[in-house]
C-alpha cells in the first residue's frame, strides 16, 4: 500500500484493553475495534495477564502489551505502583514505534495525558485526550488523596495536559464545566456519552436461565452490576436492605469485582444483611441475562463525585431495557439522564432511609417498572448506542486530520 492510500494511523494508550474487565478497557476495546474498519490502530496497553502474548492481532486492532505491574488496586501505593510501570513501557514503546497520524489516550492513569503530549508532540501529530474521570478531584472528593503538596502536582499535571490536548472528549456536560474549570478551552471539548450496545444487549425474560441458575426466579431482585468500588456508595444500598427486612421476597445481588469488595462483604455480615448477595463477575458480552434478571437496577455515584465520574454501567443497564434508581446528586449525569427520560427515580446519594423507602415503595408497585424499561430502551436504541458514540468519534477524529486540531 502506497502513502496515498494507506489507512490513517492510530496509536491509542491506556493502561487496560480487552482482555480487563475494567469498564475503560470494555469501552475501548469496542470504540478501537469499530474504528479498525477505517484506520490502523495500535493500542499499547499494560500486562494484565502473564499468558498473553506482548503483540497480537484482534478483531483488526494490533495490541501491544507492555511490561507493567498488575497487583491489586484496593491500596493506593500498589495502584501507584501499576500507573508508573505502564508509564515508564509507554514511553520507550511510543517513542520508537512507526509514526501515527494521531494520538489517543484514555486516562488511565489519570496523568497518561502529559505522557501522551509528549508522544505525540514526538511525532508532531494531534492528540485526543478521553477523560472518563477528572483526576485528582474523584480522589479528593472519596477521601482516596489527601496531601495536599500531591494534590496540588497532580493537579497541575492533569491541567496542563488537558490544556495542551488537541481536543478533549468528556462523557457528560456536568463533567464539561468540571473541565473547563481547569483551564480548557470550551472550543476544544467536546461532549460524547459512553454508550451500551443495543444489538448486544438486548432485553431478554427475568425467568432467564442465569436467573434460574442463581435462585432469583420469584424474588423482588434489587440489583448493582458493575464496578464494586469507592465511587458507586453501595455501603448506603447495603445500609437501606437492613430496613427492609420485612420484604420476605427481596434480593440483592451485588455483581462484580472491585477494590471495596471483601470490605463490603464484611459490612454486610456485620449488619447482618442477608438481603444482599455477593456474585462474581459476568463477562461483558454474556451481560443481558443478568442484568434482566433484575426488577429494578440501583446506579449509586458517592455524594459529591457530580461532573467528576459517569457511571458507564447504566448505558447496559438501559439496553436490556430495565428501570434504575439513580441514588445520585441531581446535577450528576446519571441523575439527569434517569429524570428526562422517566426511566426510573431519582435519590439523594448518601440516604440509606431514602433509598429503602423507594425501594419498598418498587416493590409494593407504586412505579410502572414495565413502562419504565420500555423508556429505558427506547433511549438505548435512540441516542446511546455504540454506533451514535463511534459516529461521533469519527467526526471528531476527522475534524484533527483536517486541522491538526488548532
Amino acid at each position: 500500500m502506497n502513502g496515498s492510500s494507506r489507512r490513517p494511523r492510530l496509536l491509542v494508550l491506556n493502561q487496560y484493553y480487552w482482555p480487563g474487565v475494567e469498564a475503560t478497557a470494555n469501552l475501548l476495546t469496542e470504540l478501537c475495534e469499530a474504528l479498525a474498519a477505517d484506520y490502523e490502530v495500535t493500542v499499547v496497553t499494560g500486562a494484565v495477564n502473564a499468558k498473553l502474548p506482548e503483540r497480537e492481532l484482534r478483531n483488526g486492532v494490533e495490541i501491544v502489551r507492555v511490561q507493567s505491574t498488575a497487583y491489586d488496586r484496593s491500596q493506593l501505593s500498589r495502584r501507584a505502583t501499576n500507573y508508573f510501570t505502564y508509564v515508564a513501557g509507554v514511553i520507550r514503546q511510543g517513542m520508537r514505534t512507526e509514526r501515527p497520524d494521531l494520538v489517543i489516550c484514555m486516562t488511565d492513569p489519570p496523568f497518561l495525558g502529559a505522557v501522551a503530549r509528549i508522544v505525540a508532540g514526538r511525532f508532531r501529530v494531534p492528540l485526543l485526550v478521553i477523560a472518563q474521570d477528572v483526576f485528582p478531584e474523584i480522589a479528593v472528593a472519596l477521601g482516596r488523596l489527601r496531601n495536599p503538596v500531591l494534590v496540588r502536582a497532580l493537579r497541575l499535571l492533569v491541567g496542563t495536559s488537558m490544556r495542551r490536548a488537541d481536543r478533549v472528549v468528556v462523557i457528560g456536560d456536568t463533567m464539561k464545566r468540571r473541565i473547563e474549570e481547569k483551564g480548557v478551552e470550551s472550543g476544544r471539548i467536546r461532549v460524547i456519552p459512553n454508550w451500551g450496545d443495543a444489538s448486544l444487549t438486548t432485553p431478554a425474560p427475568r425467568d432467564n436461565e442465569w436467573a434460574r441458575k442463581h435462585k432469583l426466579v420469584g424474588k423482588f431482585v434489587v440489583m448493582h452490576f458493575g464496578n464494586v468500588g469507592h465511587a458507586q456508595d453501595l455501603d448506603t444500598l447495603i445500609r437501606a436492605t437492613t430496613l427492609l427486612r420485612d420484604l420476605d421476597d427481596l434480593t440483592v445481588p451485588i455483581i462484580g469485582v472491585g477494590a471495596r469488595r471483601e470490605e463490603l462483604i464484611a459490612l454486610a455480615r456485620r449488619l447482618e444483611a442477608d438481603k444482599v448477595r455477593f456474585l462474581p463477575w459476568q463477562a461483558y458480552a454474556q451481560r443481558a441475562l443478568p442484568i434482566s434478571a433484575a426488577d429494578i437496577h440501583v446506579v449509586g455515584l458517592a455524594q459529591g463525585l457530580a461532573g467528576y465520574i459517569v457511571p458507564s454501567r447504566l448505558y447496559g443497564i438501559l439496553a436490556a431495557g430495565k428501570p434504575v434508581i439513580a441514588a445520585a446528586e441531581a446535577e450528576s449525569e446519571t441523575a439527569q439522564l434517569v429524570a428526562e427520560v422517566g426511566c426510573g427515580v431519582v435519590v439523594e446519594p448518601g440516604d440509606p432511609l431514602a433509598l429503602a423507602t423507594v425501594l419498598r415503595a418498587a416493590h409494593n408497585g407504586a412505579y410502572d417498572l414495565d413502562e419504565m424499561g420500555r423508556r429505558a430502551r427506547a433511549f438505548a436504541e435512540s441516542a446511546s448506542d455504540r454506533s451514535i458514540a463511534v459516529r461521533r468519534y469519527r467526526d471528531v477524529l476527522d475534524e484533527l486530520r483536517v486541522d491538526g486540531g488548532r
